[in-house]
């Protein structure tokens, strides 16, 4: 079943995007979760830009007691990464690959096309940007981690190592800790990417600064 997916576009409604950015929520929230954040970016230097904000299916999550709730893949063990749901995420890999489709036939080619995320969705937009076999315009990951981490030398692109990647974490973070964001970091820069570091210091959330950073970045990417 394909996600159910909000949309928004900058500028004019009645004018052709030129990029499309693809933000997915974290654990137990949806889609409207990042327009407000959205909405404070400024992009008019880019042009028209389309914001998909897809929901995740809800599914029954461990770590919660089994209660159902909006999530990209399964939490099995607070860790995260010793036991991870491998199922899910390959298949909400499948279905974000296919919005990218869907993009692409509406005329944005791979290289405008930015996917991002927040905590879960951040372990997304790495799931999904690494493994595309077109380089993306950017990969953006906030308060998350790399997912099947040991997964990722073989099966990452080689035109994934040309798509830019910014990656931002609060010092704070009881959620996901510093350390397993600064690993995932590590281990992204040493298969060769170019990752663009900052960290924050907050909790497990996006502080206006983080906002300002991710708009240069996405200025930078698309302009």
């Amino acid at each position: 079943m394909p996600l159910q997916v909000l949309e928004a576009q900058t500028g004019n409604p009645d004018d052709s995007p030129v990029a499309t950015i693809i933000i997915m929520h974290g654990l137990g929230a949806d889609g409207r979760d990042f327009v407000p954040i959205a909405e404070q970016i400024d992009l008019f230097s880019v042009g028209p830009v389309r914001f998909l904000f897809p929901n995740a299916p809800t599914i029954p999550v461990t770590i919660n007691g089994g209660y159902v709730m909006p999530a990209w893949y399964d939490i099995l063990a607070a860790d995260l990464v010793k036991r991870e749901d491998e199922g899910g995420l390959r298949q909400s890999r499948l279905e974000i690959e296919a919005l990218i489709a869907n993009e692409k036939a509406r005329g944005i080619p791979a290289n405008r096309i930015v996917v991002a995320g927040f905590s879960q969705g951040c372990a997304m937009s790495l799931m999904v940007g690494l493994r595309h076999a077109e380089t993306l315009a950017g990969i953006v990951g906030m308060s998350g981690y790399l997912p099947l981490a040991g997964m990722t030398a073989a099966e990452h692109t080689a035109a994934s190592l040309k798509t830019p990647i910014f990656m931002a974490h609060g010092t704070r973070d009881g959620v996901v800790v510093l350390p397993r964001a600064t690993a995932s970091r590590d281990a992204l820069t040493a298969l060769g990417y170019a990752v663009e570091w900052h960290d924050y210091p907050m909790e497990h959330s996006v502080c206006p600064q983080e906002v300002v950073d991710l708009e240069a970045f996405l200025k930078r990417v698309l302009t």
